[in-house]
């Protein structure tokens, strides 16, 4: 059996077993399920599930890595509170210029498509259209399908989850990956396709913070003398953590948000003072891009550079404030069930064709047709989009408006306007619309305050803009009849449906947070129009509330929440970017009511992404037994779970057994036993295969018996340090190795030759005993982020071993109704025995 085949198939413990179950229609590729309900795998997703390796969140705490720590310069603080300002600054320069590219690209399109319409030149404008996107898609789609079809297709949100949840992810912090990424995203996004730039800046984010904190890359093949200290597994995932909040804090100008963000999603190991140098990079991320912002505007210079003006730095701000009254939580709640319910629909639409597309180009046998169907799919998708928004506004009538504002740009309403319904209304709207072939009015200056009366297409002003200009036009207060039923309905699900098509396309981009307002912000402002329609419209006072604008706010608060489910950061990020500290409560309400009726129906986005992607990941795990009625852990025990037998290696072992080892088993971890004076083998530590693999490479470790001694583990130390064990056995040599195992298994010789494992050996690695709860096991894995747990009895012998796969809801729900089914035959089978002879007597 060979290393390689070996190495690629490697579980972190035995193979994962089959788990039948019964699928409806509905739940054939399982995306049409509840949060709590674990996710099963079929055969194939299990073979690719143990293709996945995991790592430790803390280094081995072994001689070799004590005596590496000794060697380093004392742990002062100030270095870490630079490189994190170092990557908050970097970080915020990436998402400065990802935005004014895609506001150049995106300008350029829609600026020379409105004088083609103005011309009612139909036809050109749809080939400018047309030929420009495509151009950009085609420039973005083809980096990311032949040269990192893998890491950096989609937002890379997911593999980001997996990686920092202890799962080893291929290729996601590669410079190449970040190069094509960055390229891709601004491309696909400045191209119009209805994705967004966030998931990426996210992904960038981390990659920064994986890359500058260790002063290396494997791409480039430097390695820089400095900050050598962080080069360990600790320090790397925590400033990748906050290479990720910066990205957020970057993409959305809001810094607490970006913290929050990698708290409740992104980071499953936390502490305090990472909290601190976090909150520290997101400051100057966010501080980085604002600053430059101030003074360029699509790379031309504004003039105000240090200025933070309000509408630069709040993406959405709201201009009119609009007091909460308690009714107005009755239509929040319905917004909420609404955005739950529309962000479950998402999350199962957009697994359906991600499995039928993955499903249908798997058929294709040729690679250069499967990259070209790749490819032709954005492109598609994009003629649909150019071509929707060429003609379709040309579909909707002229809409008349009138626009007061004074000489500081605010909308101002006569007295007797105020209360007004229906038809009484003057149209009211913001200088911001598009008038696409709609005759242009008259603008009159009287007293200070601007008169327009004009008249513009509603479709067109949802269609001809970026994602957030958009928003903006939703977002809009005092405008309760700017956009009116049939537009909206008519954009809400056009956009729906092409956003649940592209976001699993092969360009860099993802699932955008944008898109997800603005599709929030459709429907909210549809049941604001309704209520205003019903109620009639008051700009000020008591019912003032009854807003559209207002309510565009609530339903994009409620769709984000419905389809990610995330909670104080995804409320959090709503209050930095629109300012509207008014509506606090009412978005908080419909978040969480979103995140209830979501949780019913399918699992949240990203958890089913990487449920999709067979990414193992420890979310909370559910166990069914009789119907529907859980299991409480706590009643559970850690030997229900476990893996055993457990094959355990001695502190001292011949090369020929660890070949042996390597070449018969797929572990990833032995656990490494002494003997007693009573002759009991009892838990000592921890060994990897990777260790191991290392060992048996250098010959020049290996002696005979007399010359190994237990009790002098720094005889090896000088060989073999640190930084050679934890860089591992390189892949490319491989095959080298193979004819090494090969030569060891082979040759009598190496049967007397023998490895002393000591000084590589994880002493600090934590055991349970086989009857601690398992609740409790399930938290100390997850906490303190490992990769093995070695399970003891009363007298800490090894009785088997728990990894991560061991703890996925599937596993344990396919264990534990083994062992329960196992106590209850136990349980019975005394008392047939008993009342058979009972009956014997009777006789």
């Amino acid at each position: 059996m060979s290393l390689r085949r070996n190495a690629e198939s490697t579980h972190e413990d035995i193979p994962l077993q089959a788990t039948e179950t019964h699928i409806s229609f509905f739940q054939k590729g399982r995306e049409y399920e509840s949060r709590y309900v674990n996710h099963h795998y079929t055969e194939e997703e299990r073979e690719q599930l143990g293709k996945f390796e995991s790592v430790d969140y803390l280094p081995p705490h072994s001689t070799v890595y004590k005596n590496w720590l000794e060697q380093q310069p004392s742990r002062l603080d100030w270095d870490r509170w630079l490189m994190m300002g170092m990557i908050g600054f970097s970080v915020g320069v990436i998402g400065f210029l990802m935005h004014q590219l895609i506001d150049v690209i995106s300008k350029l399109k829609w600026d020379k498509a409105s004088e083609f319409i103005k011309d009612r030149d139909f036809g050109l404008a749809w080939i400018w259209v047309i030929g420009y996107s495509v151009f950009f898609v085609l420039a973005s789609s083809i980096p990311v399908v032949y040269f990192r079809p893998n890491s950096a297709e989609g937002s890379g949100i997911p593999e980001l989850i997996g990686f920092l949840n202890g799962t080893v992810v291929k290729h996601i912090f590669s410079i190449k990956t970040m190069l094509i990424k960055f390229f891709s995203c601004v491309c696909a996004v400045g191209a119009g396709l209805p994705v967004g730039p966030e998931g990426p800046m996210i992904h960038l984010g981390s990659l920064v913070g994986a890359g500058l904190s260790q002063f290396k890359s494997d791409t480039l093949k430097f390695q820089l003398p400095f900050f050598e200290r962080f080069r360990n597994t600790e320090d790397r995932r925590n400033f990748i953590s906050a290479g990720a909040a910066a990205g957020v804090a970057s993409a959305f100008g809001a810094p607490v948000g970006g913290l929050l963000f990698s708290m409740e999603e992104v980071s499953s190991f936390w502490n305090m003072k990472l909290s601190w140098q976090t909150f520290f990079a997101c400051m100057v991320s966010t501080f980085t891009t604002v600053l430059l912002n101030s003074a360029l505007k699509g790379f031309t210079y504004q003039g105000d550079f240090g200025l933070f003006k309000a509408e630069k730095n709040i993406i959405f701000q709201v201009s009119y404030d609009i007091g909460v009254n308690i009714l107005a939580f009755i239509p929040t709640v319905i917004l909420g069930i609404i955005g739950g319910l529309l962000g479950a629909a998402f999350t199962f639409i957009y697994l359906k064709i991600v499995r039928f597309r993955r499903s249908q180009i798997g058929k294709i046998k040729s690679v250069r047709w499967k990259n070209v169907a790749k490819i032709s799919e954005p492109v598609l998708i994009m003629i649909i989009i150019g071509t929707a928004s060429v003609f379709l506004p040309a579909a909707f009538p002229c809409t008349s408006f009138q626009s007061n504002f004074t000489s500081e740009g605010n909308m101002t309403l006569n007295p007797g306007e105020k209360c007004l319904t229906g038809s009484q209304r003057p149209m009211l709207t913001e200088r911001d619309v598009k008038n696409y072939t709609c005759p242009v009015g008259i603008t009159r200056v009287i007293n200070g305050t601007e008169f327009t009366n004009s008249s513009f297409n509603e479709v067109a002003t949802l269609l001809f803009a970026t994602g957030e200009k958009a928003i903006h036009r939703l977002f809009s207060r005092n405008t309760p009849d700017k956009l009116g039923y049939a537009s909206l309905f008519t954009v809400l699900v056009i956009y729906f449906l092409l956003a649940c098509w592209s976001a699993g396309t092969a360009i860099s981009s993802g699932l955008s947070s944008n898109l997800f307002r603005f599709i929030g912000a459709t429907y909210g402002r549809i049941i604001g129009r309704a209520m205003v329609d019903l109620f009639g419209f008051h700009s000020t006072g008591y019912w003032a509330w009854m807003d559209p604008g207002a309510f565009a706010l609530i339903g994009a608060a409620s769709f984000c929440g419905g389809v990610s489910r995330l909670t104080v950061s995804l409320t959090v990020i709503m209050m930095e970017i629109t300012n509207d500290v008014q509506f606090l409560l009412p978005i908080m309400v419909a978040i969480m009511v979103a995140k209830w009726v979501g949780d019913f129906v399918t699992h949240p986005l990203y958890f089913a992404l990487l449920e999709l992607n067979c990414i193992p990941f420890l979310a909370e795990p559910v166990i069914l037994h009789k119907g529907s009625r859980a299991i409480n852990l706590e009643l559970l025990k850690a030997g229900d779970a476990m893996s055993s037998p457990a094959i355990v290696v001695h502190k001292i072992e011949s090369v020929s057994r660890l070949t042996q080892l390597l070449q018969d088993t797929r572990h990833c971890g032995y656990p490494v036993v002494v003997k007693t004076d009573r002759g009991d083998e009892v838990f000592s530590g921890l060994i990897s295969r990777n260790d191991i693999m290392v060992l048996l490479s250098r010959e020049d470790i290996f002696c005979s018996r007399e010359k190994l001694s237990l009790y002098q583990e720094e005889s090896d130390i000088n060989r073999l340090d640190y930084k050679q064990m934890d860089q591992g056995y390189h892949k490319d040599h491989a095959a080298r190795l193979n004819t090494q195992l090969d030569l060891y298994a082979e040759n009598p010789r190496y049967q007397n030759l023998f490895i002393n494992l000591s000084p590589y050996v994880n002493h600090s690695a934590p055991t349970v005993q086989e009857t601690f709860s398992l609740h409790r096991t399930y938290i100390i894995f997850r906490t303190l982020g490992l990769r093995h747990l070695t399970v003891v009895d009363e007298r800490n012998r090894v009785r088997g071993i728990i990894t991560r796969k061991d703890l996925m809801g599937f596993q344990m729900e396919k264990r534990i109704r083994k062992s329960l089914h196992s106590s209850r035959n136990r349980e019975m089978q005394p008392q047939s025995s008993s009342q058979g002879h009972r009956r014997s007597m009777d006789a």
